[in-house]
């Protein structure tokens, strides 16, 4: 065979691999409003880029006629390109081959890219569409999951790992993404879940639909497994281009600076008046952080799960920056169970990524109530608490407004090595709020009074004259100081530039024992 003989061979064989299960599936697919395997990596890659790996893989298996059923590149493809100018690593799982089922090859082929993906310290991106284990493989194929599993934990912390689902992801196949650090799901087209609504009726007698079950809404909002529910696959393929543009290569590296041609001295007039007079009233957070970062972008993170607690990423003076907030507009800005976990788990990836953290201060508690008692508010509120001890990143805090109790030194406060902690004027700083305290402290003094109503509100008028503010933390050097509102993002900056090359480490160990 001549060269140009090969060459054709080879042309042909390319062509095979890149019609996966054929066009009739592929239009199924499409159908379905569901892209195909190779479309998603295009929309997802800059334009060109990718490089494939393994397209000529077959399965090993000739039982139950799969020996008739031979693809190239089996139910996944594999390589790498880049987003943004950068290297990623990706696999994509084809629906349209045997259901993208994981074959003993197919886990092979992920776990090549993974390998890949730590050893030249770049991200990797799953998209997953898959039916499950190859039920035909047996044992093979639940040895890939575990597999996969090794690695998703091993490079965990490492570099970022991303999944996508869009279409099914079962069983066993949950875990993968469970690990990983971000999920993005499609609305009316992707599926997590352990058990599906068939075994749930036959078990349980509960009658659900897979979306219920399942879907995008209920991950994002409800079981919190998942970061992001988009409309479509292109957008929640733009989103995770989005997301580089704030995180890092891998643990070592630097997150990408933003443009920076936002000024850095900008005042916000609007910052004075956000807070209400009367400490009773909400304000939305939102409107703090827009108003304080670069050219007001906000990528926010969970959204949608328990939004007591804002999570998300920013740029400050060019600074990749993790943005943890209390939001007052809801639940008064509570720390509740969903919240402690939400925050813990942003925190520590921030962390192990090197993305400077800032938390915005407006909590007045731990959410009381038998439920969370019970749920084990005290486990979930000290993983929060864990985090931000752990934390050796640049840590800058602003309280807006009320700082109570445990919540106070939870939300990255002096005590937890914050570096910088800033205060508005209308920040107010205790046990707990003026009502409360004086309460318990002349409970007596106020029963006895001629009248009580009025006894009451002398002390809490002179409570909050003594305690609800910022100046008896400033004293002791527990705020470092307190600031004109106009004045927190040229000051956030100053300080991240400060704290650019802070060296902080941890005492030597294996690893902690965060209360899971």
């Amino acid at each position: 065979m001549t060269m140009r003989e090969k060459l054709a061979l080879l042309a042909r064989r390319a062509a095979e691999s890149e019609q996966g299960g054929g066009e009739a599936r592929v239009a199924a697919q499409h159908a379905k409003g569901k892209l195909s395997a190779r479309e998603r990596i295009d929309l997802l890659l800059d334009e060109g880029s990718f490089a494939e790996t393994d397209r000529f893989v077959t399965h090993r298996s000739a039982d139950f006629g799969l020996d008739q059923q031979k693809v190239y590149g089996d139910g996944v493809v594999t390589g790498h390109g880049y987003i943004g100018g950068r290297l990623v690593y990706v696999f994509s799982q084809d629906f349209t081959v045997l259901g993208g089922s994981l074959s003993e090859t197919v886990a092979a082929k992920i776990c090549k890219v993974m390998d890949l993906a730590v050893r030249n310290g770049a991200p990797v991106v799953g998209l997953n569409d898959s039916g499950g284990a190859r039920i035909q493989e047996g044992v093979a194929s639940l040895g890939g999951y575990a597999d996969i599993f090794l690695r998703n934990t091993l490079a965990s912390g490492v570099v970022p790992q991303i999944s996508a689902i869009l279409g099914p992801c079962a069983g066993g196949a949950v875990y993968s993404p469970a690990i990983t650090d971000f999920v993005f799901m499609v609305r009316g087209t992707s599926y997590m879940f352990v058990t599906g609504p068939n075994v749930v009726k036959t078990v349980t007698h509960e009658d659900v639909t897979m979306e219920a079950l399942g879907g995008a809404d209920t991950h994002a909002g409800t079981s919190g497994v998942a970061h992001f529910a988009c409309d479509s696959e292109p957008e929640c393929l733009q989103k995770i281009r989005d997301l580089f543009r704030y995180i890092p290569q891998n643990n070592l590296a630097d997150p990408p600076r933003g443009a920076g041609t936002d000024p850095r001295s900008r005042r916000d007039e609007e910052l004075l008046d956000i807070v209400p007079d009367h400490a009773s009233k909400p304000y939305d957070m939102h409107e703090v952080i827009r108003r304080v970062v670069d050219d007001g972008t906000f990528f926010e993170i969970h959204a949608a799960y328990a939004p007591n607690l804002i999570c998300g990423f920013a740029h400050l003076g060019g600074h990749a920056v993790g943005v943890v907030a209390n939001q007052p507009a809801i639940l008064a800005g509570v720390l509740d169970i969903n919240a402690s976990v939400k925050g813990a788990r942003f925190v520590r990836f921030c962390d192990a990524f090197n993305i400077p953290l800032v938390t915005f201060e407006d909590v007045p508690g731990f959410l009381p109530g038998v439920a969370q008692e019970h749920g084990g508010i005290i486990r979930h509120g000290a993983k929060l608490l864990y985090a931000y001890c752990e934390a050796t990143v640049p840590k800058l805090t602003v309280i807006t407004r009320k700082a109570y109790g445990g919540a106070y030194d939870v939300m990255s406060s002096k005590h937890i090595r914050g570096d910088l902690n800033l205060a508005w004027p209308t920040a107010e700083i205790a046990v707990m709020g003026p009502r409360g305290a004086v309460e318990i402290l002349f409970r007596k003094e106020i029963a006895e009074a001629g009248d009580p109503a009025a006894a009451l509100d002398q002390r809490v008028r002179e409570y909050a004259e003594k305690f609800a503010n910022p100046y008896v933390a400033a004293a002791r050097g527990f705020v470092d100081d307190i600031i004109d509102p106009r004045d927190t993002r040229p000051r956030l900056i100053g300080g991240l530039d400060a704290l650019a090359s802070k060296r902080d480490a941890n005492p030597k160990k294996k690893h902690g024992n965060i209360p899971l």
